[in-house]
């Protein structure tokens, strides 16, 4: 019996520590869906202004209720995880109750047996009655152990006791944490259902202004065209000066003209190979914000059979927000674009990173920049709900990255 009692506490032991990890991890993903919900939410507070339905309020609505329906989800979780762990203080409490109901029985037969021995000896009689001193000294030593032996049961019955009480206080504080998150989960699962509700009002509006949403698509997806173009061109620009600047010290150092192409200094290859460990890991370019707009063709959000070639992606954060690398570099170019707002490209070694749709920007070329450093400010658009988006591309010399395998998204 003491073994399998044993065993179970163990078992009951092992299971806590597991809890109370998944618990952390619990916590953290709560945390998070938190997090972008409030940010979701604040951008959509940001739109209010505007009583018209728009792509900008849709794309910020739907990223709303895919946060809040992560946000139940983790509900839903904790709700699960804290019904197991009451699962495992009852099993606890019955366990204890068993052992103690075991001890008492044990108890009281000891006590009704020692009541029986006091009524045909005494004790003293019994030392002394010994034929030697030897087995006085025996049957002494078996009294005084006799003694220790209740007082120990009595001290395990309290300890039990003890315990049992514990788990009662535990059992009350996780009913009462399970009420108090399933009476979220439901406040949640309302606000969800009024959000999907103006999703759905909201998307039958705009399917009436089909096609003026046609005209802005293709105006957006001509600039975007032009924006990357130019881009590219620059890269390949910067690419062909560092491999002429290589020919020509090449030539100098009476190599063959046909020399080498660019090599990176030992600095540059040691930014670009932390560059390539770090890939899925690099921090968003922006304090908090979410991908508006993915890597590739993109569907749109309202219009059937349309879709967008993002070459690299969107980012849409609160007014007011600044860009920043997401790794340390040295600024190569900073320039305007004709209805793309400014633009900074940052050169990771081979890699390089492009941050556009900035107004204001505080840094200039060759400054070495470490990573979260602020870049400049992203441009707020007011003439449409203050839509405030950051452009990010990737190169790796002059072929394109998908952002999103870079970021820790």
């Amino acid at each position: 019996m003491q073994r399998f009692f044993c065993f179970s506490l163990l078992i009951l032991l092992c299971s806590s520590l597991c809890f109370g990890q998944s618990i952390k991890e619990l916590e953290r993903r709560k945390k998070q869906a938190m997090e972008q919900l409030a940010l979701t939410n604040k951008l959509l507070e940001e739109t209010k202004k505007s009583k018209q339905s728009s792509v900008n309020k849709i794309n910020i609505l739907k990223r709303n209720i895919r946060e809040r329906q992560a946000y139940i989800n983790s509900l839903s979780i904790e709700i699960d995880t804290i019904e197991k762990n009451i699962t495992g203080v009852r099993t606890e409490k019955t366990a204890l109750e068993k052992k103690l109901n075991t001890v008492k029985q044990e108890y009281t037969e000891l006590i009704r047996a020692t009541n029986i021995r006091r009524k045909h000896f005494s004790p003293i009689l019994f030392v002394f009655s010994a034929s030697n001193f030897s087995e006085a000294f025996r049957r002494f030593r078996y009294l005084q152990e006799f003694s220790n032996y209740r007082k120990k049961q009595v001290a395990e019955m309290q300890d039990l006791t003890a315990q049992l009480a514990a788990k009662e206080q535990d059992l009350i504080t996780n009913l009462s944490a399970k009420e108090q998150v399933m009476n979220s989960k439901t406040k949640e699962t309302k606000k969800l259902q009024t959000d999907q509700a103006k999703e759905n009002k909201m998307y039958a509006s705009l399917k009436q202004k089909e096609q003026k949403l046609k005209k802005d698509q293709k105006a957006q997806q001509k600039r975007a065209n032009e924006l990357n173009a130019r881009i590219q061109k620059l890269i390949a620009e910067e690419i062909k000066k560092e491999e002429e600047r290589a020919r020509q010290k090449a030539s100098q150092e009476g190599k063959q003209e046909t020399a080498p192409q660019y090599v990176m200094s030992k600095e540059e290859q040691l930014i670009a190979g932390n560059f390539e460990k770090n890939k899925g890991k690099l921090p968003l370019p922006v304090e908090k914000g979410f991908v508006s707009g993915n890597f590739g063709i993109q569907p749109h959000p309202v219009l059937s059979h349309v879709t967008t070639n993002n070459k690299g992606i969107y980012i849409q954060t609160p007014s007011g927000s600044d860009a920043r690398a997401i790794f340390e570099g040295v600024v190569t170019q900073r320039f305007m674009v004709p209805g793309s707002n400014s633009a900074v490209i940052v050169k990771h070694g081979i890699y390089r990173s492009v941050y556009t749709n900035l107004t204001e920007i505080y840094v200039k070329e060759g400054d070495k920049l470490s990573t979260k450093q602020k870049i400049g400010k992203i441009f707020t658009d007011t003439e449409n709900e203050n839509k405030t988006e950051l452009y990010l591309m990737i190169y790796k010399n002059t072929s394109i990255e998908n952002p999103e395998l870079w970021l820790a998204l």
